[in-house]
């Protein structure tokens, strides 16, 4: 008998494919759901039985040592002192969030404090069965959580959470926004309603200036600040690593082009590069310069956004976004420079290095300080 083939052939293998595949993901998304469920819920005794105890820090110290020999003889790897601290963390962080009350109110349980303070015991496995009956509240891995317990700030921890399940990002990648400071540099030029915004909904991209950073954090070139790079030196880094520098611009950016040549009155003009932003349905043109903005540079950006306003976008199409992205600027000179109603133009500056997260909300902080002197 002949072997099958043909395209119903070919289309039944990728099916079953694409079927196993899922399942695959799904068996694996259960699994870590019912992990990161059982982590919130062993937090949750342990800090019951400090309540109950009155137990002291130094004493939890030692139930936790103690805690953690015995479980790992009886359960295996995964519950050392720093692992079951993190669970104690994690719990303390999100007790009093809408996934705990989801957890909380799916189960019969009453979470009095007669019950808590009676000592009997409670069968926690109630807790487990709303996974079956709703999902898991918990949608991100173990080590995501790890992180975001250990933000304090609240607001700034709802908002790593919201982009880190919207953008899919790797912990890795939410290691890497945590500590270039994400939540401060989005911040920056948004007055209080539109800060609160990025912990209830995350970055939301409604005018152009949403999507501005500053700093730009360009690390992962691999440039170092005292080596001498042209121009062209730092374009090619960022298209060699085009990915990662699409996760630093943010959410939604497509790639356009490198050099892009437009040509206006008999003279060839090249813009370093070119991307489109599909949410914000707009061409975004980037400038690159390696040391002070000049106002001429100011001067070109404008003409270039100008060109695309006119000739390139659609009439469907929002206007045309330029930064120039520089290794040194002057604020008064951008604002004097840029007219007063300006909302397509900007300067951002670039760091090749990964500042501390202190340093770099004292920038921040910096920055907003001479925004608010400069806007007054």
């Amino acid at each position: 008998m002949k072997p099958a083939t043909g395209k119903q052939y070919n289309t039944l293998v990728k099916n079953i494919k694409t079927l196993v595949e899922q399942a695959r993901q799904n068996i694996v998304r259960n699994v870590n759901s019912t992990m990161v469920l059982t982590n919130f819920l062993i937090g949750k005794l342990i800090i019951e039985h400090e309540q109950q105890g009155k137990i002291r820090a130094q004493y939890a110290s030692e139930t936790l040592k103690q805690l953690s020999t015995q479980l790992t003889e009886d359960l295996g790897k995964g519950y050392s002192v720093d692992n079951l601290e993190n669970m104690r963390r994690f719990y303390l962080s999100y007790q009093k969030s809408e996934m705990a009350s989801r957890i909380f109110n799916a189960s019969s349980i009453s979470e009095t404090p007669s019950r808590k303070s009676s000592g009997k015991p409670v069968n926690k496995g109630i807790y487990l069965q709303t996974i079956k009956k709703n999902g898991s509240p918990f949608v991100l891995s173990w080590s995501h959580y790890v992180l975001l317990s250990k933000i304090k700030n609240q607001d700034e921890k709802s908002f790593y959470e919201i982009e880190a399940t919207n953008n899919n990002w790797s912990v890795n990648e939410l290691f890497r926004q945590y500590d270039t400071a994400l939540y401060e540099r989005l911040a920056l030029n948004r007055n209080k309603k539109k800060v609160k915004e990025l912990s209830q909904k995350g970055q939301i991209l409604e005018k152009p200036k949403d999507a501005i950073k500053e700093p730009y954090i360009l690390e992962f070139l691999g440039l170092k600040e005292d080596s001498i790079y042209s121009e062209t030196d730092l374009e090619t880094a960022i298209i060699n690593k085009l990915e990662q520098f699409m996760l630093e611009l943010g959410k939604g950016f497509l790639f356009s082009g490198r050099q892009v040549r437009f040509t206006f009155d008999e003279e060839h003009f090249f813009v370093d590069l070119v991307f489109y932003n599909r949410l914000m349905k707009c061409f975004l043109l980037i400038d690159l310069k390696i040391g002070r903005l000049k106002h001429q540079d100011i001067g070109q950006m404008q003409m270039y956004v100008n060109y695309y306003d006119r000739f390139v976008k659609t009439k469907e199409e929002n206007k045309t976004i330029g930064i120039i992205i520089c290794k040194n600027k002057n604020d008064s000179l951008v604002e004097i420079t840029l007219p007063r109603n300006n909302k397509q133009i900007f300067a951002s500056q670039y760091n090749l290095y990964l500042p501390s997260k202190e340093d770099l909300k004292q920038l921040v902080e910096e920055e907003t300080v001479l925004y608010k002197t400069l806007k007054s």
